[in-house]
């Protein structure tokens, strides 16, 4: 069956939606990326962690707004400005059965820098964390290296494991191929895991002992499908219950179906174009005799002013996307008010930098991009790659499979990539550490800064700010840091993408500030 040839909406889809039967028991989630790894510490990735956070739960959670509320520990409380004891939910077990304890919690955190080959490393979220130690069974106390106003924030991102079910041989306890088979699964999360392989279903089922409220579902069944018109027709059709990413092309017909529910998100995902800023001979690269243009600031300002960016939004993005000209949105701390708002297109200036720097005649270059991970993702790439061609830079795109391009991206072997990035900690401080901090994974920085950009001016000012509890003073540090890096140009922000969901009537879905699509929040409607 072709998705594409068959058009979305019929009067039979339409009859039929229409008289379904009262809702099965299991819900069918369409979602556009399967995860890389089933370890819930293997890779800073959205697809692995939105699965991570149905089978696990952390100490601490993030409601639908961003709000940090309790999950495992009830409460917490300051013991000193670097002591954080924090107090565990009493009765809750493991879907094992297994009583959850300090030492589980213990276990989780010294796990973290264990596990060999992450290509985005969770020592993101542990690089303050000097020690984490039970003071007693129900009792945690986590030790930061100085005081740090981020810690409950960064904690959300760490699923409390079973000491008991993910302890063994290797240094990390159980590897990360085990976990992908299924070993060591165990959490405290409203659903407990059943199967999975790459490229098919990921199906989950109802924590009968779960501390919480019932989960609504029996199962939960996680289909890929990176295809947008696949995921419409299939919702359409009945075959699943909700889909993500909601193509911008079908967002007006979908609004107008009374058989189809539309929610959305606020934009907080930012979309990029990173640069290889490190190696001479960068793959990639043609026409430059074994020199990387990409180092000179003016030829990052160059491909920077090439971009139209606001006709991306409009045109590409069917107006689902907020120009960016930081990766942090005006409502997020610490952007920097003097760039809210992107640098309108100027070819004329961008021939003219590169002209200054050498490279009048321009070179060659290949974009890598996944084709079905970002919404418009491939379309958005070859329209960059237009603009940069008409100004001497001619542009090939590498468009491929979401998997194939991670693995392409994390063995660096792209010049210029698209990327994303998603900050559920409502502060740009962790987005610029991740992806623009000198590289360091052993220090938790730079850890998806796949272009190595390196100022250390930008690492002091954000050392600094992570150390900063007054949040006047913090702010003004992190305006600063992201000023410096936009004016650098060491990344070149896009847009930021507002998601979509589209869902079968009779169910309700809070949409996520970091577009996870949680089985949890899928609800029937009362």
């Amino acid at each position: 069956m072709s998705f594409i040839q068959k058009p979305l909406l019929t009067t039979a889809v339409l009859a039929l939606l229409a008289c379904q039967p009262a809702w099965a028991e299991d819900l069918k989630i369409g979602v556009k990326s399967e995860p890389t790894s089933l370890d819930p510490q293997f890779h800073v990735l959205a697809p692995n962690m939105q699965v991570s956070l149905a089978i696990f739960e952390a100490l601490t959670a993030q409601d639908a707004q961003g709000g940090v509320q309790p999950m495992l520990a009830e409460s917490w409380s300051l013991a000193s400005p670097t002591e954080w004891d924090f107090k565990l939910r009493p009765g809750v077990s493991f879907s094992d059965g297994t009583p959850l304890t300090a030492d589980d919690v213990v276990y989780t955190f010294g796990r973290v820098d264990k596990v060999p080959n992450s290509p985005s490393s969770f020592t993101l979220f542990t690089r303050k964390i000097a020690k984490v130690e039970a003071l007693d069974p129900g009792t945690v106390r986590i030790t930061t290296s100085e005081p740090y106003p981020l810690l409950l924030v960064d904690i959300v991102n760490l699923p409390i494991l079973s000491k008991a079910a993910a302890s063994g041989p290797a240094p990390e306890g159980r590897t990360t191929t085990e976990m992908n088979r299924g070993e060591g699964l165990i959490g405290t999360g409203p659903y407990t895991f059943v199967s999975w392989e790459k490229g098919a279903d990921l199906i989950l089922e109802r924590n009968e002992i779960y501390w919480g409220d019932r989960p609504a579902w029996d199962r939960v069944i996680m289909q890929p499908m990176t295809n947008p018109a696949a995921r419409s027709a299939a919702l359409l059709a009945g075959d699943i219950d909700i889909m993500e990413s909601l193509p911008t092309a079908s967002l007006a017909e979908f609004r107008a179906n009374p058989a189809v529910k539309v929610v959305s998100g606020p934009p907080a995902r930012s979309i990029y174009i990173a640069l290889d800023q490190d190696r001479d001979d960068s793959p990639g690269l043609g026409g430059t005799e074994g020199r990387n243009p990409l180092k000179d600031r003016r030829v990052r300002a160059a491909l920077s002013l090439a971009i139209d960016r606001a006709g991306i939004a409009d045109k590409i993005m069917g107006g689902a996307a907020v120009t960016a000209g930081s990766l942090g949105t005006s409502a997020m701390f610490g952007t920097s008010p003097d760039h809210v708002d992107a640098d309108a297109a100027d070819p004329a200036r961008a021939k003219a930098l590169l002209e200054e720097a050498g490279w009048g005649k321009g070179f060659s270059i290949t974009i890598g991009t996944p084709n079905g991970r970002y919404v418009n993702d491939a379309r958005v790439t070859q329209t960059v790659a237009a603009m940069w061609s008409r100004i001497g830079v001619q542009t090939k795109v590498d468009a491929v499979a979401p998997p194939v391009y991670f693995k392409n991206r994390d063995a660096r072997n792209y010049s210029a990539y698209l990327g994303s990035w998603g900050n559920n900690t409502a502060e740009i401080g962790t987005t610029l550490t991740a992806q623009l901090a000198t590289y360091d994974p052993d220090r938790g920085q730079g850890t998806s800064n796949n272009g190595r950009y390196a100022n250390p001016d930008l690492d002091a000012l954000l050392s600094k700010a992570s150390g900063t509890m007054d949040d006047t003073a913090r702010a003004s540090l992190l305006q600063e840091a992201d000023a410096l890096a936009m004016e650098d140009y060491a990344i070149l922000p896009l847009y930021f993408e507002v998601p979509y969901w589209a869902l079968r009537p009779g169910l309700d879905f809070a949409a996520r500030a970091d577009q996870f699509t949680l089985p949890q929040d899928v609800t029937p409607a009362p």
